[in-house]
């Protein structure tokens, strides 16, 4: 979405611009449907290495299936010294039907809307912030980018092709090792693990995150 201005680079965004800017950024996730969206400093927002450990025990459907899930996604380490390089994010969530996040077949519409929604979100603010002249702004969006958008095709990048959506295509924050789970609880957001096994009646609801660091 490119805005009607385009604002200059400054090497050095001044303070009450920033705070001006990430304040549009959050009223503008929850015009595109975010539950909320909190601007934080980029230092509260935690890498683990734990959190891609879970991606493959157990072994996640996306393990190696595409370019943005590991093994082939940014390891952790390089994630903890990329967002110890930024001032500021935006982490933004989604509440949906627990149903939705337990993967079953007769959900899969809504689930794949979920996440297309969240990947919506986090684009349309990566460019916002792009064209306001934080031209380093990158985002993160949740779960993986082949099932959201690909499906049963096989991702072109791991064949050394162009990506079919690469404007809109992200990695997810866990697949990097970002820690949805503390990030959410320190924002005081409720959030419940939902695993395959889970009873979507024992849940209040499932969550879904994004997160942009803006510069």
């Amino acid at each position: 979405m490119v805005p009607d201005k385009v604002q200059k680079v400054r090497l050095k965004t001044p303070a009450a611009k920033m705070r001006q800017d990430l304040k549009r950024y959050c009223a503008l996730a929850g015009e595109l449907g975010a539950a909320d969206a909190r601007a934080i400093p980029a230092r509260q927002v935690t890498v683990d290495e734990r959190v891609t450990l879970k991606c493959c025990v157990p072994k996640c459907f996306g393990y190696g299936t595409c370019a943005n899930c590991p093994p082939h996604s940014m390891k952790p380490a390089e994630t903890r010294q990329i967002v110890g390089m930024y001032r500021w994010a935006v982490a933004i969530k989604l509440d949906v039907p627990p149903e939705v996040i337990v993967r079953d077949k007769a959900t899969i519409e809504p689930r794949v809307a979920a996440y297309q929604k969240v990947f919506k979100i986090v684009n349309q603010l990566e460019s916002a912030a792009f064209y306001d002249g934080h031209y380093l702004a990158v985002g993160f969006a949740a779960g993986s980018c082949k099932s959201t958008f690909c499906f049963d095709q096989e991702c072109q990048v791991l064949k050394g092709q162009k990506c079919r959506l690469a404007l809109r295509s992200r990695p997810s924050m866990e697949s990097v090792g970002i820690d949805c789970y503390r990030l959410a609880t320190e924002q005081g957001w409720a959030i419940y693990p939902i695993g395959s096994d889970a009873k979507p009646p024992c849940i209040p609801h499932g969550t879904l995150m994004g997160l942009i660091l803006v510069e």
